[in-house]
């Protein structure tokens, strides 16, 4: 019996050196000062609840922070809009800010691109926060685009200069395709693939050893935009594919019958958790 552990598998360098700044402002902070994260810093609810016990309070809405007079507020690895920034320049807090430095890059690419006249297209999920973050970047002529039919449906005036981008943990597949899409529709395009090569990197092995097992643990946050694009690569290629957020979500006796398992674990994945459900497979083989 065989357990292969993708070696991409967990933090990478955005979420780990988000996660580290903010334990490192707890274990400085000032007696009475009150830490907070404009959101939550990742997407893994065991890291949040930890950092919630240490003292650390989300921010969840702008109601929240509007309300605020004092403390210190960390802006979370996926980044925020621009006005956020204006909202906190206004305020008396400290701000320390631990977006991503490739998601931080795409900021200034749409907000560059945005004023020398260019239509800005986001190919994202909408709704995700990195997304949002990005688009708060671009001015007033930006769209998002997230699946074929959007694609399909998107249309500009003629002489309509664009810069095409992406949401870092986007399906580089997918993006691809997409960007074929609007490229045949005859307007002045620059495409500027803004997927993080951790990501690329993490997916090409997830899809490589999901074809050679006969079943595959994905481990992320339900709320993890990387980890759900992981699992949706990993099913199409080993039709036993799991998505847990725990040890405590894996029935083993589902891997009762295997005799090869891969595992791989999305980008804000703690490696004890990885390493817990490691360990309980290896036990059932």
């Amino acid at each position: 019996m065989k357990v292969i552990k993708a070696k991409t598998a967990g933090f990478c360098f955005g979420v780990r050196r988000a996660v580290d700044t903010v334990y490192k402002q707890v274990s400085s902070r000032k007696a009475g000062e009150q830490i907070y994260t404009y959101g939550p810093i990742i997407h893994n609810e065991e890291v949040i609840k930890d950092m919630e016990a240490k003292g650390v309070k989300v921010l969840r809405s702008e109601e929240e922070l509007n309300s605020l007079s004092g403390g210190t507020v960390i802006i979370r690895s996926h980044g925020v809009e621009k006005r956020i920034y204006d909202i906190l320049d206004g305020k008396n807090v400290k701000i320390v800010d631990a977006t991503c430095p490739f998601v931080k890059k795409i900021h200034n690419i749409v907000q560059e691109q945005s004023r020398s006249g260019r239509l800005i297209v986001i190919i994202g999920n909408p709704e995700h926060p990195e997304v949002q973050g990005i688009k708060g970047w671009a001015g007033s002529k930006v769209c998002v685009i997230q699946n074929r039919e959007d694609a399909e449906n998107f249309s500009a005036n003629q002489n309509e200069k664009i810069c095409i981008v992406s949401q870092t943990t986007f399906n580089y597949n997918k993006f691809k395709d997409l960007v074929e899409i609007i490229s045949e529709k005859s307007y002045d395009v620059s495409v500027l693939n803004t997927i993080c090569n951790a990501t690329k990197e993490r997916q090409t092995e997830a899809e490589s050893i999901a074809e050679t097992v006969d079943a595959m643990i994905v481990i992320g946050d339900k709320h993890s935009s990387n980890t759900q694009k992981l699992f949706e690569i990993c099913r199409m290629a080993c039709n036993n594919t799991y998505y847990i957020q725990t040890l405590g979500d894996l029935d083993l006796n589902q891997l009762g019958s295997v005799e090869t398992v891969g595992i791989t674990a999305g980008a804000s994945t703690p490696n004890n958790i990885i390493e817990e459900v490691q360990n309980n497979v290896r036990i059932i083989f």
